[in-house]
């Protein structure tokens, strides 16, 4: 079952926001949440202090067997931040690492988010995908990939056939096992349709199409260190999974169909194992059923729109918002952080929730959020986690 940990480390000023989920003999799931509290110190010290708050909570806190598969970083500055991070990286445990600059709203210049399962075998790919293995099946992590083609629709069909290939190489194909990708573009409002053209001509080589399915997805502003990467991807896909275990979710009585306006990802999906169902919400937005974007100019009424999709999208797979382990919201303008922040704290305070800035693929939407939930919905015709 879900359980929380909130607190405050006022000495390295930074809230640790822990969410847990385990079965007894099975996998136990950690998403963790830390930010800083104290936006008046130099980027350095603020690195240093997330970074030793994560470890004195891996390393005091969690069993020992509780290894990270994923990581992101939101920056606020990466042309001049990350090099700091991958120095700190690379001498860490081995993990599937993302970096975007996606600036923290409340101030200061970093945030993150680590996902860590205990129990399980943990290797690198000759592709590069980061391979967790237990029991039945096969998890593979990417972060950060990226190229330097001529655009972002160049940029964008040769991450997708570079991941295909990856896969490939393992076993998988993208249309059976990848489960949710995340594309971050460099100016969202003039990339974004690169992105979306690519990401569909590569769909239908795939057979991937308005009737079979899409991939959970969410795209979103997001920035590489080096100007010239206009698109970069991090995604997940899982080897072993069985008929009947995955369900794309559609909420029809308050979403439409994404075809429907041009673009090609799953509202949501949810992956039921044999002692819990986990469920991806992709980047969901204040719209309708007719792909209407709705409360122009309001930023309030579009979350709370947003959170009713998104709660009807989870109760698809039957999960409610006490469910969520994780999640993002994007914001398009910062100056509507603070009624944003009250908004969402006294609404839901247990959400485990970063607020950063990114502007949603639609410049009329003021506002978005991803989320992750966990529920003990298992099925025990299938195998455990």
């Amino acid at each position: 079952m879900n359980t929380w940990i909130k607190k405050r480390d006022d000495e390295k000023k930074v809230e640790i926001r822990v969410a847990t989920f385990g079965t007894e003999g099975g996998v136990t799931e950690y998403q963790v949440m830390l930010s800083l509290t104290d936006p008046k110190l130099p980027f350095p010290e603020q690195l240093s202090n997330l970074q030793q708050a994560y470890e004195a909570l891996v390393y005091e806190e969690l069993p020992h067997d509780a290894r990270a598969v994923f990581r992101r970083y939101y920056l606020s500055d990466a042309a001049n931040q990350a090099d700091l991070v991958r120095a700190y990286e690379v001498e860490r445990e081995l993990c599937a690492l993302s970096l975007t600059q996606q600036a923290p709203l409340n101030g200061t210049k970093v945030a993150l988010w680590a996902y860590l399962q205990t129990g399980i075998t943990t290797k690198t790919t000759e592709g590069g995908l980061l391979k967790a293995t237990h029991g039945a099946y096969t998890h593979y992590w990417l972060g950060g990939s990226f190229n330097r083609a001529l655009n972002s629709e160049y940029q964008t069909r040769i991450l997708l056939n570079d991941y295909i290939m990856r896969l490939m190489e393992e076993g998988c194909k993208l249309a059976e096992n990848a489960v949710r990708t995340w594309l971050y573009v460099q100016n969202v409002d003039v990339n974004y349709s690169g992105v979306v053209k690519a990401r569909r001509e590569v769909f239908i080589t795939q057979g991937l199409t308005e009737k079979t399915h899409y991939i959970a997805s969410t795209g979103i502003e997001g920035r590489h260190e080096d100007p010239k990467v206009l698109v970069q991807m991090d995604a997940y896909a899982i080897k072993g999974l069985q008929p009947g275990q995955i369900q794309y979710l559609y909420a029809p009585t308050h979403l439409n169909p994404t075809y429907e306006y041009g673009v090609t990802f799953e509202r949501g999906v949810a992956i039921t194992y044999g002692d819990r169902r986990h469920v991806f919400i992709s980047g969901t937005a204040s719209i309708d059923n007719r792909g209407e974007i709705l409360y122009p100019q309001d930023v309030l009424r579009q979350a709370e729109r947003m959170v009713e999709n998104i709660q009807a999208l989870l109760s698809e797979a039957g999960a409610t918002l006490d469910d969520v382990v994780q999640s993002v919201t994007y914001l398009r303008d910062p100056a509507d952080y603070a009624v944003v922040r009250a908004f969402l704290d006294e609404r839901y305070p247990t959400l485990s929730n970063h607020i950063v800035l990114a502007p949603v693929c639609r410049p009329g939407w003021l506002i978005e959020t991803e989320c992750f939930a966990i529920t003990p919905s298992g099925d025990r015709h299938f195998a455990p986690l």
